[in-house]
Parts: structure tokens; C-alpha cells; sequence
């Protein structure tokens, strides 16, 4: 109880998946015969099975996200192309483009392409919600 693991399988034998990044950890909550309890670095708390490898300890590489970069072209030299707003743009470049003076879109936040950027569902639900047992968006 209180151990600190990263690297979590979801399944057993499919390999690590859940809090691998830079500093992360989950922390187990509790063991209840084949079930483990781990807290989430999100704050969520869910279930897995007790079968499944994790790596105990925490990630290295803590102050990965306290990284300053400086100025725009220490993000070019990381590979990091510019982000243009497509309100910007004209309408040949983007749905978002055009106007006379500066607008402001006039619809729903979209790509490129058209398709919605924000509050568009991708996930079907899987059977990984049944392990939840307090969703990181519920207020405590």
C-alpha cells in the first residue's frame, strides 16, 4: 500500500501502458483478491487486474516539463513548426479564413479539413471504463 509504481499494464502480457511519462507515478490504493487499486497522476482511481507487471518507483526526468525553451527558434531547431490560427487564413487555406477586418471564425473550432477540433468524441467506450471507480473530472 502507498508504493509508488509507472509503467502499467492494462492487460496482462500487453505490456506497459498507463504513466509512463516524464516524473509520472500511480500510487496503489488498495488489493482486494485479484485487484489492485492505483491512483492515477490525473487524480482518477481504477482497478487492474493483480496479474499485471508495473515498475515500481516513479519516472526519472522530473523536471522535464520546467524545460525553457527561450525563444520561437529553439522550438524550430526541436522540430516544432509554427501553429497558425486558421482565423488568420484565407478561406482557400482554411473553413475558419476570410472576412472583411478581423473576424472570429464564425463556427465551430475545426482543422483544416473541417473536421471539429474541440468537444468532438473519437473514443468509442471501452470495457477499460468498468475499472473506474472515481473519474478524474468528479469534484472531491
Amino acid at each position: 500500500m502507498g508504493t509508488n509504481v509507472h509503467n502499467i499494464e492494462m492487460r496482462p502480457g500487453k505490456g506497459g501502458q498507463m504513466s509512463r511519462s516524464a516524473g509520472s507515478f500511480c500510487q496503489v490504493v488498495a488489493k482486494e483478491g485479484k485487484k489492485v487499486t492505483l491512483k492515477m497522476p490525473s487524480g482518477e482511481v481504477r482497478t487492474f487486474p493483480a496479474v499485471c507487471y508495473a515498475t515500481i518507483g516513479q519516472v526519472s526526468n522530473v523536471d522535464h516539463k520546467n524545460v525553457i525553451w527561450g525563444k520561437a527558434g529553439a522550438s524550430r531547431w526541436r522540430g516544432i513548426r509554427p501553429n497558425v490560427r486558421g482565423v488568420a487564413m484565407n478561406p482557400v487555406d482554411h473553413p475558419m479564413g476570410g472576412g472583411e477586418g478581423r473576424s472570429s471564425g464564425g463556427r465551430h473550432p475545426c482543422t483544416p479539413w473541417g473536421k471539429p477540433t474541440k468537444g468532438y468524441k473519437t473514443r468509442s467506450k471501452r470495457k477499460s471504463n468498468d475499472h473506474l471507480i472515481q473519474d478524474r473530472r468528479a469534484k472531491i
